[in-house]
């Protein structure tokens, strides 16, 4: 017969390291991937709102960066991972246009928390975000 006081508690801490370090994680990685979905999804929408809304063609450039800087921050994005594309639907020699569709698309990655930036690990563990909104402009916008 062997002695085996104590050694429940101890199998307790290994195997509750073993399953608790991954799922601290996934809940980790998964938080960062919904504030980056949630970042895009908000600057693309209130981007192509805004553009609808404004008077001209100016104004809306000028509220469609104000916007895309405003998101930006209050998401925690990097600014510098931010691409976003503007596009009018049908296409016509300048967009946004009377009557055309306005699409704004914002993309970005989520790095993976904790992987180094050794040998381009970052890069490598990244997670691609796109978010796409639309705005139908008015058939009468920026004649008055």
């Amino acid at each position: 017969m062997r002695d085996d006081d104590g050694s429940a508690a101890l199998e307790f801490i290994v195997v509750g390291v073993i399953l608790l370090v991954p799922l601290v994680y996934l809940v980790l990685t998964l938080g960062a991937v919904q504030e980056q979905t949630l970042g895009a999804e908000a600057a693309a929408r209130h981007t192509a709102r805004a553009m609808g809304q404004a008077p001209d063609a100016v104004a809306a450039a000028a509220r469609g960066d104000a916007i895309l800087t405003g998101v930006i921050e209050e998401y925690g994005m990097d600014p510098a991972s931010v691409q976003v594309s503007i596009a009018c639907t049908p296409a016509s020699a300048s967009c946004p246009a009377p009557g055309a569709t306005v699409v704004v698309t914002v993309s970005t990655r989520v790095s993976l928390p904790f992987v180094p930036q050794v040998f381009g690990l970052d890069r490598v563990a990244a997670i691609p975000v796109e978010a796409v909104a639309a705005q139908k402009m008015s058939r009468v916008w920026g004649s008055g």
